[in-house]
């Protein structure tokens, strides 16, 4: 029932981004005639919004279609001319088929809408690559893209590296590759400092640490800030790095 339902999800939402494509592929190979930018062009897609909700009721906004019409001129490379026949001409079902080996699309529509607004096409297959891998909501994508995870993993690698992002995402190798650079500490509420003083660091992270285990609920233990253990009668502290979060099971 599981694997019917989420098969059953993703071909609904590759029925519509199939849909904003084939309209996109419209817009530009027949109204403009192959160019990307026609000099009326946006008179057209204004008379053809009109038409469609029209004949089709709303949800053809001239937004929506522009941003079809971008959505094609991006990824037309991802979907070869016999593929679009079978999807869109033909309307075989042997289209899905094919798109069990190799999705062209993989995320919703929403999450598009946001990667079309990223002009570097390696940052933009990046983004597209972690959400995919991690399942990233449009809230994640737009909070992972606002903290500019891409540049900061860049700047953290060697520049013949930094393809490697575009086409395979963040693939952890080596110890430094988990950590990026600069570190956006941005959700612990601090003022903005050249510097902090590590207390103040501990204190902010643990204050969200505590707030998270509540939030979880019973069975979770939380064992102590700066805790104390001794060693060959020397006495030691673990600091907030090493501070231990222990599921208790029953």
């Amino acid at each position: 029932m599981k694997y019917a339902r989420n098969t059953s999800a993703r071909q609904i939402n590759l029925v519509q981004l199939m849909t904003f494509y084939a309209i996109g592929r419209w817009i530009v190979e027949v109204e403009q005639q192959g160019e990307s930018r026609a000099k009326y062009g946006r008179l057209i897609i204004k008379n053809l919004s009109e038409a469609m909700n029209t004949q089709f009721g709303r949800g053809f906004s001239v937004d929506t279609l522009e941003n079809a019409r971008k959505f094609y001129l991006i990824y037309q490379a991802r979907i070869s001319e016999t593929v679009f026949r079978k999807f869109a001409v033909e309307k075989s079902e042997t289209v899905f088929r094919i798109f069990e080996e190799t999705l062209p699309f993989t995320l919703p529509w929403s999450n598009y809408l946001l990667l079309m607004r990223i002009k570097d096409e390696n940052e933009r297959k990046f983004y597209e690559i972690e959400a995919t891998q991690s399942g990233w909501s449009i809230r994640t994508l737009q909070q992972q893209y606002n903290s500019s995870l891409y540049e900061r993993l860049a700047l953290s690698r060697e520049k013949g590296e930094v393809l490697r992002l575009a086409l395979e995402g963040n693939i952890v190798t080596r110890p430094q590759d988990i950590v990026k650079q600069p570190t956006v500490l941005e959700f612990l509420g601090l003022d903005e400092k050249v510097r902090f003083v590590e207390s103040d660091l501990e204190t902010a992270i643990i204050n969200k640490l505590q707030k998270f285990l509540l939030e979880l609920g019973k069975g979770y233990l939380f064992e102590a800030r700066q805790k104390r253990f001794t060693y060959r009668e020397e006495n030691f502290y673990v600091d907030y790095s090493d501070s231990l979060i222990i599921p208790i099971l029953a």
